[in-house]
C-alpha cells in the first residue's frame, strides 16, 4: 500500500509506487468462521509462521471473572489447532482451556500489533491512542467479547454513538456464535428516557455490556439506580471529546470516586485533539484518572512490521492532471484565501496568528479554529472581520466544489453564491463579500463559465476564438479527467476478469468504488449508466468504437440548468418585488410624519465632492456587485444547440409503477463475481464493508488515508485474498497537499505525544476514604457565622437538588466537583433547590430568547413565586463566548432598517425590565460562565440550611401525586389540551389528575384555574375557552 510520506524512511514521497503484503498472521474473522485444518507444525524456532494461525487467532478460556489487576503466570494462550502459543501472552484463569473443560472464547486479532494491545488492555487500565485506519474498534469488541463470554460481568460503555453501537451489537453475537458461549449476553442499550426506571434497574440487576447515553447514564449513577460499585469496569470511546466540563468526564469521576477496583479503559484514534493546551496529554490523563497512555502510530515498530509482509501487494498510483480551467479556478480561490487571511492579520484581534496559514486553511476546522478563538470577543469584533470568516468557508467549501462538482453543477453553486451575498433590496450597507470585488473572483466566474458554454466564433475568425458579444452560444460541457481515467480502469479490469476467469484466490470478483460523500457516488453511478451512450453525430464521424464519453449527461444537466436559472431570476424578482413594496410603503410612512427620505433639513447644507458628477455614477447605490447576465437570444440559440434528440427520447429513463406481484420473477440477488459497488468513505464502517464485501479490485477515487490503512489491514489479515488498489488523485491540486498534510500533522501530534509522555508528570489520584477524620470534619466548619466569633459544623456534606433535566449542562459536574452532593430529582418547579428557600431557574441566553416568545419564562416564575420564599432567575452565559447580550440580538439588519425606532418591544433588555416589573420578589443573577455560576451557588448555601429533596419533588404537584409513576391516561384529550393557551408540560399533569374531562376544564372558573396551574396560566386558558367564535 501507499506509504505516506511521513512515516516512510526513504524518501521519495507519498505517490512513490510501494507495494505492502500480509503480515505473517493471519486469520478469519467473525465472518468467516469456518474451521480449517492445519497440517503445519510450528518451526524450531520461537517465532511461529503464518501457517500456525490459520484459524481465529488467540483464544482464552472461559472462566475469566472481572479484570486482572496483574497478570496470571503459567496460562497460555492456545492456538485453534492447540499446536502453538503466543509467546509472552498469559490471561487470567486458573488453568488451561484444554483441562477447564470449558470451549476457548475465539478472538479475530489476526495481527500482532492487535494482539500485543489485547494483551496490555487485559493487564491494566490505560489510554490507547491509535492511528485513524487501523482497526480500534475492531480491538475494542473483541476486548467487549473476552469480558462477555464470561457471563458475569457488567460492563458500561461511554461515547458510542448509534452507528458504533449497531456495529458493536452485531460483531459481539457473531462472536459468541463462533465461540458457542452460552454465558454471553450480547450488547444492551439504553438510549431513550421511555424505558422506565424499572426496567433499567432489572436490566442492571442482570449483568451484561451496556452501551448507556451518558445523561441517563449520570442521573443512574448519582440515584444509585446503577450502583458503581457493581459495575466491573468502563469502557470509554471517543475520549478525545472529553473535557473537563463533560457530561463523560462527570461519569468517570463518580465511578472512580466510589468503585476503586473496577477496570477502565479509555480508546481514540484522532490524536490532535490531545496536542492543543498546555500539557494536553496529562490533563486529559486527569480527566480520565487514569496514569498510562499507550501510543499506536503507523511508524510504531510493530505495526509496521504486521502491515508489511513478504508478498507485495499490488498497488497502481494513478497522477490525474487537471484541466487548465481547473487549475485557473484553483489558483484565483488560493488567491482569495491569502487575501482574505491577510486582512484577518491585520484586523488587530490580538490573537494567536502562528497557524493562521494558506496550508491550515485548506482544512475543514480551520474556520472553526477562527470563530472558537473569536468567541469571546466577537462583540468587539468588526463586521468585516465576522464577514471574512464566513468568507473563509464558502472558499473552502469552493475548493471541494471544484474537484468534486462536474462543470455545471459547479456553475450553478458558484451562482447561488453570488446571489446569497447579494445586499437586500433598499439595504445601503457595503455589506458584500471583500474577495468578491478582485480580479481573482472575476476569474472564478467567467472561467466557470467557459467550463459550460462560451460564444461562437463568428466569420473570418479562428475556430478557437470566441467572441462574448456573439449572439449565440456554443456547449463546451468540460468533463472532469477523472472519469474518462475510470472508465480505462474499469475496461482494464475486465480484460483482466477475461483472462483469468477463474479466482485465484478466496476474494470475489467485486469491483469497490470508494469516494468522498454521496453526492459524489451519484455522479458517479449516472456517468457510469451512460458513458456509453453516444449521439448520432460520433456515429457519423466513423468511430466503430467510440470512447467512453459524459456527453449525454453533460447535456441533459445544461439544459436542466437553465431551466433552473430561468426559474430561479423570476423568484428573485418577485422577492425583490415584495421587499420593495415593504420599503415604499415605510418611506411613505416617513415621510408623512416627518422629512423627506433623502433630504436635509432647510437650514443645513450638504457639501458633496465631484458635484452633479457623483450623482450620475454607474455604481449601484448598495454597492452589489453585478456580473454580466447572458441574453435571451444567446439562451436561445444554446437550448437549441442541446434540444433532446431522437436518440436521447429514446434512452430516457424508465419510470414504472411495479406492484411487486412477481418479485421472485424478476429479482435476485446480485451475482458478487459482475458487481460494482460505489461507497463512500464513512470511517470505522469501512473495515465492515472491506469484510462483507471481499473485493478483488479496489479504486480509490479521492485520496483518503484512514482507507489506505484499513486496506493494508484487511490485506494483511487475509493471506488468501489479492486486492488490487488502483489510486486516483490530482497532481499539484489542493486535493493533494491537503492529504499530505493530514498526514503530516497526524505523524506531529504523535511525535509530540511521545515526547510528553517521557516528560510526563504521574497522576496521583487521592482516595476520599483514607483522609484524616479531623480533616473532613474541619471541612464542614462555618466560620463565617457572628464574623467567625462562633462556629458551626454540619454533619454532611452541602447537597444541591436538581432536576434531571439539567444534566445537559457542565453546572451539575462542576457542583459535584466543588464536593457538593448532587441529587437528581424530577422538579415541577425551578430547577435548582439550594435550600428550602431559595429556587433557582437557570436560562442560558438563547434559552431565555424562547423563553420570552413562548410566555413560558412567566409562567415558571409565578410558580416560583408561589412555592419559594427566594425565587431567582439564572441567566448564564458560555465561558468561551462574550459576556454580553449584543451576539444575541434576534433581529437582523434588514428588520431593523423597516422597524419604528420606538418599537423596542423584540429588544431582550426590555423584556427582562418587564419581567422584574411584573414580579419585584424575582431576583435575576448574571454568570459569565458556569464556573462562576458553582461559585455563586457556594456563597448562596453559606449559614443556609440543607434542602429536602422529597419536599422539593412533591412542590406544584398534587396530594398523592408521584412525578415518578407514569400513569396512563387517554393520549387524544392529551394531545387536545397541550395545545390550548397557558398550558405547559409542568401544570398540564396537575390538570389531568385534578379534573375528569376537557368538558370539566371549559367550565373552570378563572379562580379556579389560577389555584391549579397559576394566574397568568389560568388567564390564558379562560380566556381561550370563554371567547366568542364570532370575535375577529
Amino acid at each position: 500500500m501507499p506509504v505516506h510520506p511521513s512515516e516512510e524512511e526513504a524518501p521519495g514521497g507519498i505517490y512513490e509506487k510501494i507495494a505492502k503484503d500480509p503480515s505473517t498472521t493471519t486469520t478469519s474473522t467473525a465472518s468467516d468462521h469456518e474451521t480449517h485444518a492445519n497440517e503445519h507444525a510450528p518451526n524450531a524456532s520461537a517465532k511461529a509462521s503464518a501457517e500456525d494461525f490459520q484459524s481465529k487467532g488467540p483464544q482464552i478460556p472461559m472462566n475469566m471473572d472481572g479484570a486482572p489487576t496483574k497478570p496470571a503466570a503459567g496460562i497460555k494462550t492456545g492456538i485453534r489447532n492447540q499446536t502453538a502459543s503466543l509467546q509472552g501472552t498469559s490471561y487470567d484463569g486458573d488453568s488451561m482451556a484444554g483441562e477447564s473443560g470449558k470451549p476457548p472464547v475465539k478472538l479475530s486479532l489476526p495481527l500482532g500489533y492487535q494482539q500485543d494491545l489485547f494483551n496490555e488492555l487485559r493487564s491494566e487500565d490505560e489510554l490507547i491512542l491509535l492511528a485513524r485506519g487501523l482497526g480500534l474498534l475492531r480491538v475494542v469488541i473483541n476486548l467487549l467479547h473476552s469480558y462477555d463470554a464470561a457471563g458475569n460481568n457488567l460492563i458500561v460503555i461511554v461515547g458510542a454513538d448509534d452507528r458504533e453501537n449497531g456495529w458493536i451489537g452485531e460483531a459481539l453475537a457473531e462472536h459468541a456464535a463462533v465461540s458457542r458461549s452460552p454465558m454471553a449476553r450480547g450488547l444492551s442499550q439504553v438510549n431513550t428516557e421511555a424505558m422506565s426506571v424499572g426496567t433499567r434497574e432489572k436490566m442492571y440487576s442482570q449483568g451484561g455490556i451496556f452501551s448507556i447515553t451518558s445523561r441517563i447514564l449520570v442521573v443512574d449513577l448519582l440515584s444509585k439506580l446503577l450502583n458503581p460499585e457493581t459495575v466491573t469496569g468502563l469502557v470509554v470511546l471517543h475520549s478525545e471529546r472529553i473535557v473537563a466540563v463533560s457530561i463523560e468526564a462527570f461519569i468517570i469521576r463518580i465511578y472512580r470516586q466510589m468503585n476503586k477496583v473496577g477496570f477502565l479503559k479509555a480508546f481514540s484514534d484522532n490524536p490532535e485533539p490531545f496536542t492543543t493546551g498546555f500539557a494536553p496529554l496529562a490533563s486529559m490523563m486527569r480527566n480520565l484518572f487514569l496514569r498510562k497512555p499507550s501510543l499506536w502510530p503507523r511508524f510504531h515498530v510493530t505495526v509496521a512490521k504486521s502491515l508489511e509482509g513478504r508478498k507485495k501487494a499490488e498497488v497502481i498510483e494513478l497522477e490525474v492532471p487537471m484541466t487548465d480551467g481547473m487549475r485557473d479556478i484553483q489558483n484565483a480561490v488560493l488567491e482569495c484565501v491569502e487575501v482574505s487571511i491577510g486582512e484577518l492579520r491585520k484586523a488587530g484581534t490580538g490573537l494567536e496568528l502562528d497557524d493562521w496559514t494558506l496550508d491550515s486553511a485548506l482544512h475543514k476546522s480551520f474556520d472553526l479554529s477562527i470563530r472558537r478563538q473569536l468567541d469571546p470577543v466577537w462583540h468587539r469584533v468588526s463586521f468585516r472581520t465576522r464577514q471574512i470568516v464566513h468568507d473563509l468557508t464558502v472558499l473552502r467549501s469552493i475548493l471541494h466544489a471544484l474537484l468534486t462538482y462536474d462543470a455545471v453543477a459547479f456553475n450553478k453553486y458558484l451562482d447561488t453564491i453570488l446571489a446569497a451575498h447579494q445586499p437586500p433590496p433598499g439595504s445601503t450597507r457595503h455589506n458584500q463579500s471583500p474577495w468578491l470585488f478582485l480580479d481573482a473572483a472575476n476569474t472564478i466566474f467567467e472561467t466557470a463559465k467557459r467550463r459550460v458554454y462560451s460564444g461562437k466564433p463568428s466569420e473570418g475568425e479562428a475556430p478557437g476564438s470566441s467572441d462574448p458579444l456573439s449572439d449565440s452560444l456554443r456547449p463546451v460541457l468540460e468533463e472532469q479527467p477523472k472519469w474518462s481515467l475510470l472508465a480505462e480502469i474499469l475496461d482494464e479490469i475486465e480484460r483482466d476478469s477475461y483472462l483469468n476467469p477463474t479466482p485465484r484466490d478466496d476474494s470475489n470478483g467485486t469491483i469497490l468504488l470508494m469516494c468522498s460523500d454521496q453526492g459524489t457516488c451519484s455522479q458517479l453511478r449516472e456517468y457510469l449508466q451512460n458513458m456509453h451512450f453516444h449521439s448520432s453525430e460520433d456515429i457519423l464521424n466513423g468511430d466503430d468504437e467510440p470512447k467512453p464519453s459524459a456527453t449525454f449527461m453533460m447535456r441533459r444537466k445544461l439544459r436542466n440548468y437553465l431551466e433552473w436559472k430561468k426559474a430561479f431570476a423570476r423568484v428573485s424578482a418577485s422577492l425583490f418585488a415584495e421587499n420593495q413594496k415593504v420599503l415604499d410603503g415605510f418611506n411613505d410612512q416617513r415621510g408623512n410624519t416627518g422629512v423627506a427620505r433623502g433630504k436635509g433639513p432647510p437650514n443645513k447644507r450638504r457639501r458633496v465632492r465631484g458635484g452633479a458628477a457623483a450623482a450620475g455614477a454607474g455604481r449601484p447605490v448598495n454597492s452589489s456587485l453585478q456580473m454580466a447576465e447572458d441574453k435571451e437570444s444567446q439562451v436561445a440559440s444554446l437550448m437549441a444547440d442541446i434540444r433532446p434528440t431522437d436518440a436521447d427520447t429514446v434512452h430516457k429513463e424508465e419510470i414504472a409503477v411495479d406492484n411487486l406481484d412477481d418479485m421472485e420473477d424478476y429479482f435476485e440477488l446480485y451475482e458478487m463475481q459482475d458487481l460494482l459497488v460505489i461507497h463512500p468513505y464513512d470511517g470505522d464502517m469501512d473495515e465492515h464493508v472491506l469484510e462483507e464485501v471481499r473485493p478483488r479490485y479496489v479504486i480509490m477515487y479521492e485520496p483518503d488515508a484512514a482507507f489506505i490503512r484499513r486496506v493494508e489491514v484487511y490485506r494483511s489479515s487475509h493471506e488468501d485474498r489479492n486486492v488490487r488498489v488502483y489510486f486516483m488523485y490530482y497532481g499539484g491540486s489542493v486535493e493533494e497537499q491537503r492529504y499530505l498534510s493530514a498526514v503530516r500533522r497526524e505523524k506531529d501530534a504523535f511525535t509530540r505525544l511521545i515526547k510528553e509522555k517521557g516528560n510526563m508528570a504521574v497522576t496521583l489520584t487521592l482516595d476520599g476514604a483514607s483522609a484524616d477524620p479531623q480533616e473532613q470534619f474541619l471541612r464542614t466548619v462555618n466560620t463565617r457565622i457572628a464574623g467567625g466569633g462562633r462556629l458551626a459544623a454540619t454533619a454532611e456534606p452541602p447537597r444541591v437538588v436538581v432536576d434531571v433535566r439539567e444534566f445537559r449542562s457542565s453546572l451539575p459536574s462542576l457542583l459535584h466537583g466543588r464536593s457538593m452532593v448532587v441529587v437528581p430529582c424530577m422538579l415541577t418547579v425551578g430547577d435548582y433547590v439550594l435550600t428550602p428557600t431559595i429556587c433557582i431557574e437557570r436560562k442560558s441566553v438563547r434559552d431565555l430568547i424562547s423563553s420570552f416568545k413562548n410566555g413560558r419564562l412567566f409562567n415558571q416564575a409565578e410558580t416560583m413565586l408561589q412555592h419559594y420564599k427566594h425565587p431567582m432567575l439564572l441567566i448564564e452565559f458560555d465561558q468561551n463566548k462574550s459576556f454580553t447580550l449584543d451576539p444575541f440580538a434576534d433581529s437582523n439588519s434588514f428588520e431593523k432598517s423597516i422597524k419604528s425606532a420606538d418599537d423596542s418591544r423584540g429588544d431582550l433588555q426590555s423584556k427582562i425590565v418587564l419581567l422584574t416589573i411584573a414580579f419585584p420578589r424575582l431576583k435575576v443573577i448574571w454568570s459569565s460562565s458556569p464556573y462562576q455560576t458553582a461559585e455563586i451557588f457556594a456563597e448562596l448555601k453559606n449559614k443556609q440550611e440543607e434542602p429536602d429533596p422529597i419536599k422539593a419533588v412533591q412542590v406544584g404537584l398534587g396530594l398523592g401525586e408521584d412525578p415518578y409513576v407514569q400513569q396512563s391516561f387517554n393520549t387524544t384529550p392529551q394531545d387536545m389540551l397541550r395545545a390550548v393557551p397557558g398550558v405547559t408540560a409542568k401544570n398540564m399533569m396537575r390538570l389531568i389528575l385534578e379534573v375528569a374531562d376537557l368538558r370539566e376544564v371549559s367550565n373552570l372558573g378563572e379562580a379556579e384555574l389560577d389555584d391549579l396551574v397559576g394566574r397568568e396560566a389560568g388567564r390564558q386558558v379562560y380566556r381561550f375557552f370563554n371567547r366568542s367564535v364570532l370575535d375577529d
